[in-house]
């Protein structure tokens, strides 16, 4: 079986580099708060090219303590709203609605399947305080026409950059092309921890330092809690695993990049959405966290490749405006969201992929008939 993604062979790659590490940093005994939380906060803002990067618990976190930061800060407060991708993963949408704000959904682009900026403007009321784009699958989110509704209607854009680290648009990386971004170092993502982890990256020092002291607890000073905060601290140990697999971002986004061409020029399924070309050329702006194709009949799609030895999966199969949690959006419908949701699926793309194993994919899906 071809896997999906093999987190094991990812992260054994790096195994001798990764256990000095984490053995210096279990001798050392402290594990919170400490030098290897610094230094990678440093390294990661620094690659980012931002001012601040905040080490927390999860990217779901990362997102939720930028509007806590935002509300604490006065600039934002429960009942305003934010425009965010109805296709989105549900992370993006109960950050908002944790802190109390109304998620207005828009529709994606079909081709892209980032937020479509052209809807962007009809959606904007008098309490639309911020515009959440979300760079999926790895793909950047963003145009001149965003930071244009940004000024003209005094607005923060929020990245939700959990897919897209080292993406960048006209050379300016994910996470700083907006106020505020929210990371998540999953174990499956491009840089991803042995466990959970996350962060924000912002160029704005008042935020960053809210941020900073709403993860822990509320409070800059032991025992003083300035407000009503949260437990969410990036560790020790996955900061000592992030600062190592950190070194070697550039050269797996890249070999990504790679086998995302590989499959654009040899699939040649007529049954097959590919995504498109100029996504994949255009001046490194993918990393391919998600090489997601689409096809009418997508079950038999995945069987096919299940039968024939690879393992795929579905990005996503349930937009969030649908989920049980959210029955108070159950009435609303956007075509495209759900088109993407009912065809969409994931091949395996990872660092680690043989050509063997790429052009054994590529020989299962041509031979796919629906």
């Amino acid at each position: 079986m071809i896997k999906f993604l093999d987190i094991q062979k990812i992260n054994l790659q790096h195994q001798q580099e990764i256990e000095e590490r984490l053995l210096k940093t279990f001798r050392n005994g402290w594990y919170l708060l400490g030098e290897e939380v610094k230094a990678f906060e440093e390294k990661l803002s620094d690659y980012i090219g931002c001012s601040h990067a905040i080490g927390v618990a999860n990217g779901l976190d990362a997102l939720r303590l930028i509007f806590k930061g935002y509300i604490e800060l006065g600039i934002m407060q429960p009942g305003d709203e934010v425009i965010v991708p109805a296709n989105t993963y549900i992370a993006s949408i109960l950050s908002i609605t944790d802190n109390g704000l109304i998620p207005v959904f828009t529709e994606p682009d079909i081709d892209t399947y980032n937020i479509d900026f052209s809807l962007i403007e009809d959606k904007i009321t008098k309490k639309t305080k911020a515009i959440m784009v979300v760079h999926l699958y790895g793909q950047v989110a963003y145009s001149n026409l965003l930071t244009e509704l940004a000024k003209k209607h005094n607005l923060k854009i929020i990245e939700d950059n959990a897919q897209s680290i080292g993406a960048n648009w006209n050379g300016t990386k994910t996470g700083n092309l907006g106020d505020a971004a929210g990371l998540s170092f999953y174990p499956g993502k491009n840089l991803g921890a042995l466990g959970d982890a996350g962060a924000v990256t912002t160029n704005d020092d008042e935020l960053a330092k809210t941020i900073r002291t709403l993860a822990n607890y509320g409070s800059q000073k032991k025992y003083v809690n300035q407000y009503k905060g949260l437990n969410s601290r990036l560790d020790e140990i996955q900061a000592a695993v992030l600062s190592v697999k950190l070194n070697y971002l550039e050269a797996e986004n890249q070999k990504r990049r790679e086998i995302a061409q590989y499959y654009s020029d040899n699939i040649t399924n007529r049954e097959i959405i590919l995504p498109k070309v100029n996504a994949i050329t255009s001046n490194l702006k993918h990393v391919w966290h998600l090489f997601v194709v689409r096809t009418q009949n997508r079950d038999k799609l995945q069987k096919h490749l299940s039968d024939n030895g690879v393992q795929t999966l579905i990005h996503y199969p349930t937009p969030p405006y649908q989920q049980e949690a959210y029955t108070e959006y159950s009435h609303l419908s956007f075509p495209i969201t759900e088109q993407i949701h009912n065809e969409v699926l994931s091949l395996p793309i990872s660092p680690v992929l043989t050509n063997e194993e790429i052009k054994t994919i590529v020989d299962i899906l041509n031979s796919y008939t629906n």
